[in-house]
């Protein structure tokens, strides 16, 4: 049975349909009476829940690299020291997760970081370099061979990689989100194999 917190809060709808609107129409190109009304509150009605949409950006791009951060330290604390080749499919399989869920944020990260204020990009970027430090450190794990800065190199290139997905056309046309997601993850692991090779 779904308990209230299973619901999005007002904040959350807020923030998803912000980034739907973005990523559609660039950020300039949306106004807080087009949020508003996506949500079925006024325009005005969002300055109770965010100082603006400079506000609203900030949140959405510091807040996914957040939670990719916090997402990948789950999974590694889950295995506990285990099996890092498990490892290595289970981060793949939660960026895929991401990368097929969140389209949106994609396209907003890629077009309006330049658009925060300099400590909040400075945090992203933080972020960012701590999540693909872990990636780095599982697989060197599977692939010891494999020189650090290439290593790094392979998680940047499988992050492009796993991160084209607004570009693979319309939701619609993809061949179902259990093929392209195993799809993705083959050619993630296939990337990091010839990497190693």
């Amino acid at each position: 049975m779904a308990t209230r917190t299973d619901a999005p809060t007002r904040r959350e709808q807020i923030l998803k349909e912000a980034a739907r609107l973005f990523a559609e129409r660039g950020f300039h190109g949306v106004g807080v009476d087009e949020i508003g009304a996506a949500v079925g509150i006024s325009g005005p009605g969002l300055y109770r829940h965010f100082a603006g949409k400079d506000a609203m950006l900030a949140e959405l791009l510091v807040g996914i690299s957040g939670r990719l951060l916090t997402g990948g330290k789950r999974r590694v604390a889950e295995s506990g020291g285990g099996d890092p080749e498990a490892l290595l499919d289970s981060l793949i399989e939660g960026h895929i997760d991401f990368a097929l869920d969140d389209r949106p944020l994609i396209t907003l990260h890629d077009r309006e970081l330049d658009r925060l204020r300099d400590s909040d990009r400075k945090l992203v970027r933080q972020l960012q370099r701590q999540y693909v430090e872990l990636w780095v450190e599982i697989l060197r794990e599977v692939y010891p061979a494999l020189a650090e800065p290439a290593a790094r190199s392979a998680v940047h290139s499988v992050f492009g990689l796993l991160n084209s997905t607004p570009h693979l056309g319309r939701p619609g046309s993809l061949p179902g989100r259990g093929a392209t997601a195993e799809l993705l993850h083959r050619m993630a692991r296939g990337a990091f194999a010839a990497a190693a090779a």
